[in-house]
């Protein structure tokens, strides 16, 4: 059994919310989350502390992207696991992070931070972010990643995925 969100919400304007909160500083699995914590509820200053560590690829480790690891963090919002012996519920959770995975991995070939930034991928055991400068954003396909994110995360807690 599905939770529904509390709130309508606008796809598109989410997705933009979401890039908007890349582009203002706010790291990629932030991004993600915040355009849509506001439909269950949740403070706002609990939000970005919940996705802050999911950066990076989870601490700049540049494993699963971040804006996926949003992603799961949605689902579990929208689908929970409220008794860990519910087996129909738990396999709802996974079916829904499963079929995300699809259609993000349909489109950019892997869910992996490093395959997504190879060239990141040689700071990954230094915690210290990038300074966000034009520089950054220019050379950084994550706002695509953002993006697309943002509407996968729309699409399923409307019910379509």
């Amino acid at each position: 059994m599905s939770c529904e969100p509390m709130k309508e919400f606008d796809l598109e304007e989410r997705v933009r919310l979401a890039v908007d909160n890349f582009n203002s500083g706010y790291n990629c699995a932030q991004s993600v989350f915040l355009a849509y914590y506001d439909i269950f509820d949740l403070p706002f200053e609990t939000a970005k502390s919940i996705s802050v560590s999911f950066g990076g690829g989870m601490g700049r480790l540049r494993e699963v992207c971040g804006t996926f690891s949003a992603l799961c963090l949605l689902a579990g919002l929208k689908h929970p696991v409220k008794n860990p012996q519910d087996q129909q519920q738990r396999t709802e959770n996974y079916a829904v992070v499963q079929r995300m995975a699809t259609l993000f991995k349909e489109k950019y070939g892997t869910l992996h931070c490093s395959e997504l930034l190879p060239a990141a991928a040689a700071a990954r055991r230094n915690p210290s972010p990038d300074v966000r400068t034009p520089e950054y954003y220019a050379s950084r396909p994550c706002g695509r990643y953002v993006e697309e994110s943002a509407r996968i995360a729309g699409r399923m807690l409307r019910g379509e995925i």
